[in-house]
């Protein structure tokens, strides 16, 4: 199938066409139509499968069709990465009409609050924003959303994790009640089909891939002690910088990727981390030196692991077990997009081993383990079935102690 036989206004074809977008993927083929005919939708897609598309051509293509100065379509996420991205989708696909967009989301200045207001009262097309900052707009009182025919929730599971769900439902209560409702979802546990009976009317239903990693993708996985993993990153990457192109490490916390941003600097290695300690500016530069490929590894924490389109990733290392199996599902996709193929690796230590079988339950396979380097010696074993208890202090700081020598007023000293 070709994008032309959906029959498009001329002006969102020429920017289809201007982008080199010929054929859709199965997600845009079957989520189209029933967009176009304006029935509710509640889609579930994995990462990668073009799902942002699907909802933004049709929506795209009915206001092309009118000529509206009012927001007409309100798009909630989860986050300011994700609002951008989408926010940059429209721009692209809308290039030869006169839709306008905005992007709203938290971190960011006075003067983009600004911005933002403005927009909001005088009507951009097109709203993308997350829960909270939107919500700030609403209660103080001039956002106009009468006139809104379309609300789209993406990534509404991970909004659900995020604890929106309240926030969702408020934001409902200013919409008109008669609009098309779509929920796009990356998985769709009991929580979402609640929330959908709540928001939509009779939806069609299209599932794609549900917890599956794309064909492209070459798994593996390491097992490995957490003194290891640095060494084992270095030895990955180093002299590798002409064969990897593109390279993304998600790591569980903030601290780690700080720690081994750090010691990939000592090594010579050209990486820079992303994570929530950043201002949104700095995010920002960082993302965009990464998709043109001037900054060829980036060190990430898990908000990274949805809703970031970038494509042409050679590699993705997990640094740790993710706490969720859909989760990896998530990570993983960041590469092998769009039909390439691309390489996912995992580290396990010695008590994330059910967690990592859990996973591989979930795809119904088993990931190949990989020796370890030899100078690395060696790793634990796999044994699934016997559960590890972390130490108590594994991976905090280890608390205050009063020295033994002193009175019970003397300042605590750390050991």
């Amino acid at each position: 199938m070709k994008f032309s036989e959906f029959n498009f206004e001329p002006s969102l074809q020429e920017g289809l066409d201007s982008m080199g977008f010929e054929s859709p993927t199965p997600i845009q083929e079957q989520a189209i139509p029933i967009i176009l005919n304006n029935k509710d939708l509640i889609a579930c897609a994995q990462t990668g499968t073009g799902k942002t598309a699907a909802f933004v051509l049709p929506i795209l293509n009915k206001l092309a069709k009118e000529d509206t100065h009012s927001t007409n379509t309100l798009i909630i996420v989860p986050t300011r990465e994700l609002a951008l991205q989408i926010d940059q989708a429209l721009q692209g696909f809308s290039y030869f009409t006169s839709v306008s967009s905005i992007a709203i989301y938290g971190g960011s200045d006075g003067s983009v609050f600004e911005t933002e207001k403005r927009a909001l009262t005088q009507g951009a097309n097109v709203i993308v924003a997350t829960p909270g900052r939107f919500m700030a707009h609403l209660n103080m009182g001039y956002v106009k959303l009468d006139d809104v025919k379309h609300l789209i929730l993406d990534e509404a599971d991970r909004m659900l994790d995020m604890g929106f769900v309240d926030d969702i439902l408020k934001i409902t209560t200013y919409l008109p009640k008669k609009r098309q409702t779509l929920m796009f979802s990356a998985t769709m546990p009991p929580k979402i089909r609640t929330l959908a009976t709540k928001l939509l009317n009779e939806p069609e239903q299209v599932n794609i891939a549900i917890s599956k990693p794309a064909a492209g993708v070459v798994q593996g996985a390491y097992l490995v002690y957490d003194t290891q993993k640095n060494n084992l990153i270095k030895s990955l990457l180093e002299g590798k910088e002409k064969e990897l192109s593109s390279v993304i490490i998600f790591v569980s916390t903030k601290q780690k990727v700080k720690e081994l941003d750090r010691d990939l600097q000592k090594a010579g290695i050209k990486a820079k981390a992303i994570h929530s300690d950043l201002e949104q500016n700095e995010r920002e530069e960082v993302l965009r030196n990464f998709r043109s490929k001037q900054t060829q590894i980036l060190v990430a924490t898990d908000i990274l692991s949805r809703g970031i389109d970038i494509e042409d990733i050679n590699l993705v290392i997990n640094y740790d077990v993710p706490g969720d199996a859909e989760d990896y599902i998530h990570r993983i996709g960041r590469t092998a997009r769009a039909s390439s193929t691309g390489v996912a690796l995992t580290f396990i230590n010695e008590y994330d081993q059910q967690k990592f079988f859990q996973i591989e339950s979930l795809i119904g396979s088993e990931v190949n383990k990989i020796p370890l380097p030899a100078h690395l010696g060696q790793g634990p074993v796999y044994a699934p079935e016997v559960k590890m208890k972390k130490p108590a202090f594994a991976g905090k700081k280890k608390p205050f102690r009063r020295n033994s020598n002193s009175s019970s007023s003397s300042k605590p000293q750390r050991r």
